[in-house]
């Protein structure tokens, strides 16, 4: 199952901190897909899961045992997962930091295509300027400023229509050091033609593509969603595509202002799609990975629960006490 992106583009790389989610990588990526697939059941509890049982789930989307061994290895060594071992059986779980920023990102992607803010005309300009040996520190400033909702306008200047709130002021003074300047004021057009407009930092067009794309992919399948013709391993790889494609939308077109988009811009009726989708399918796919995991376990694990656009919405309590039963040392 091929992603059209990939997960460091909706989920901040914390610089320093140890956390560091799976950068970008060409074709399909095993490590996005393991991501999504804890998330989307174990996010709320970090109930740990079995190797074996991740392995196999992966198995069901395309990806190879070796692939998702691998995948598994190399999140537990980014701080993705944390291991555990009981006897000769080794489970995985989300780590608390990984479950922090997947549930920031998933209330982000939602409240991101909902929003109905007005916008006040007003952009924010974001400058900077970072000698060539600060090259990583410029990178992680620019990954920063994506996750805002930032274009480049210009190289060293990035816009945004909406406001620079406190705790992104705050992340930006931390990466930059001083080293960036911000305003918000009304664009003052020019006499000439060929002035360039701050919505052309977007490639609108393109993200008007990409919205009819996911409508014409989704909405044929929705009928046998609302029936309940899609169960097992199929309703979980639809739901896990479904949100690896979705979750693109608000670094693509992040409350671009509808007063400078082309009539009938589809963000709503996507994100209406993806919602109908995502949940119509919770429960069988929820189902499906109850089974797989039971295969490998001990007994049901009722630490497994579909997230829902729902709870993307209210953000997620971490469930301390099912996150912690039965987690013992950390695995090899």
């Amino acid at each position: 199952m091929a992603s059209p992106f990939d997960i460091d583009e909706i989920y901040p790389d914390d610089g320093d901190h140890e956390l560091r989610l799976p950068r970008r990588q060409a074709g399909n990526s095993p490590q996005g897909v393991a991501v999504t697939l804890l998330a989307d059941y174990t996010l709320r509890t970090r109930v740990p899961l079995p190797s074996a049982a991740i392995v196999a789930l992966l198995g069901e989307t395309g990806v190879t045992t070796a692939g998702a061994r691998t995948a598994i290895s190399r999140l537990a060594r980014r701080g993705v997962l944390e291991g555990s071992r009981l006897g000769r059986r080794s489970s995985y779980r989300l780590s608390r930091g990984a479950a922090a920023s997947l549930s920031a990102g998933a209330h982000w992607i939602l409240t991101s295509t909902t929003s109905t803010v007005r916008w006040d005309g007003c952009w924010t300009v974001v400058a900077f300027s970072l000698p060539q040996e600060l090259s990583g520190q410029r990178r992680a400033l620019r990954a920063q400023l994506r996750w805002l909702g930032y274009a480049p306008l210009y190289d060293g200047l990035w816009i945004s229509p909406r406001d620079l709130n406190a705790p992104a002021r705050a992340r930006l003074d931390q990466l930059t050091l001083g080293a960036v300047t911000v305003f918000r004021g009304r664009q003052a057009p020019l006499g000439s033609a060929i002035h360039r407009a701050p919505i052309e930092a977007w490639d609108v067009e393109a993200i008007s593509r990409s919205y009819d794309a996911f409508l014409r992919r989704w909405t044929p399948l929705l009928p046998a969603v609302v029936s309940g013709e899609v169960d097992g391993a199929a309703a979980v790889r639809a739901r896990t595509e479904v949100m690896d494609t979705f979750r693109r939308f608000p670094v693509l077109d992040p409350q671009l202002p509808v007063e400078l988009l082309p009539e009938g811009w589809l963000r709503r009726p996507a994100q209406e799609l993806f919602a109908a989708v995502y949940d119509g399918l919770a429960a069988p796919a929820e189902r499906h990975v109850r089974a797989v995991v039971a295969r490998f376990a001990d007994g049901t694990q009722p630490g497994i629960r579909a997230h829902t656009t729902a709870d993307m919405l209210a953000g997620v309590r971490l469930e301390a006490s099912l996150a912690e039963r039965g987690h013992g040392g950390a695995a090899g």
